[in-house]
């Protein structure tokens, strides 16, 4: 028989790139994603580096995947534009990515969550405390961070006065987090669906996973399963997905925290779209719960599927089901 075969797979839009620093790690995230979902949908991947939802996008024939670090893609800034055009998209809503973006805004959310809490200051650059005043506060051996990037963009650590003070120097208008730096293990766990997977424990060269350890090979040792007492792991899993909740993330996040010496996890952070290339610490998290990078991709993008049906249904009640065939790549 002659004619064109229809693809009954559903279509799926990859976001990647956008306007933040961290737009190249974006890319890299995007196209990497895109090939594992190719293992079960129609995929396109649309670039873009201006702050507003790309134009020739379809919510009756496209779900979007959004691949997005930093601002605009993972401040609630443009989940909000995709809520308002009725798509469906995979990951939290405008209100979860917003608070998690704020990283003193997410400590105050996750209190009682089960993490311990490192002391921290929370201060504008116009409003910069005295190398003294934090000293006098937190001491001198400090993380500052702002509290809106991710990839440890802008991060500071600190051993003594001097460092200090040079910190202070290098910091740039926006609201920065010292907090007293907590000696331990880096750990990291995925939660997908709102269940915690396997702990990766992060081991960088010279002891700081910053920017360049994080995306330079052979600068960082992973080890997942972490080597962790089961008890303990179970509890760190347990506060994870207290934490996730307590935030109202939604379908994937990745929680990471510091294990000291005496068991105590002290949280860091919840990432709402972390780094989505194979080798990136979620899918090692994946892994350990036997999820392969594609399964865990179609995971996380199924809910999405469902939410762009569901928004579809109730906008047109009395329209015949929309089907998924045919789709249109963009």
């Amino acid at each position: 028989m002659g004619g064109t075969a229809v693809s009954e797979r559903p279509h799926i839009t990859v976001l990647c790139g956008g306007p933040s620093s961290e737009r190249e790690v974006s890319l890299v995230s995007g196209h990497s994603v895109a090939e594992a979902l190719r293992a079960h949908f129609e995929v396109a991947v649309v670039e873009f580096d201006q702050p507003a939802l790309p134009k020739g996008l379809d919510p009756e024939r496209t779900t979007i995947f959004p691949a997005l670090h930093g601002a605009f893609g993972e401040d609630g800034q443009i989940q909000a534009l995709l809520e308002a055009r009725g798509f469906g998209y995979a990951g939290s809503g405008p209100e979860a990515s917003a608070l998690c973006m704020d990283k003193a805004a997410t400590k105050a959310r996750v209190a009682g969550c089960g993490f311990a809490e490192a002391p921290a200051w929370v201060f504008s650059y116009d409003n910069m405390p005295a190398s003294a005043a934090l000293i006098e506060r937190l001491g001198a051996h400090l993380v500052i961070k702002p509290v809106d990037q991710g990839s440890s963009v802008g991060l500071h650590l600190t051993a003594n006065r001097e460092e200090l003070e040079q910190a202070l120097s290098c910091l740039t208008p926006g609201i920065w987090m010292a907090e007293a730096f907590i000696k331990g293990r880096e750990m990291t766990v995925g939660v997908l669906g709102g269940e915690a997977m396997g702990i990766v424990e992060i081991v960088p060269k010279g002891g700081v996973y910053d920017y360049q350890r994080k995306y330079t090979a052979g600068e960082t040792r992973y080890i997942f399963p972490a080597e962790v007492p089961e008890e303990l792991a179970a509890h760190c899993r347990d506060y994870a997905e207290r934490a996730f909740a307590a935030c109202g993330c939604r379908d994937f996040a990745r929680v990471d925290f510091i294990l000291t010496p005496d068991g105590l996890p002290y949280f860091l952070e919840i990432n709402t779209i972390p780094g989505l290339t194979p080798t990136s610490l979620l899918p090692k998290s994946a892994s350990c719960r036997g999820l392969s990078f594609e399964e865990l991709a179609r995971r996380m993008a199924e809910p999405a599927l469902r939410r762009g049906r569901a928004h579809a249904t109730n906008a047109n009640p009395g329209a015949a089901p929309h089907s998924d065939g045919n789709p249109q790549l963009t």
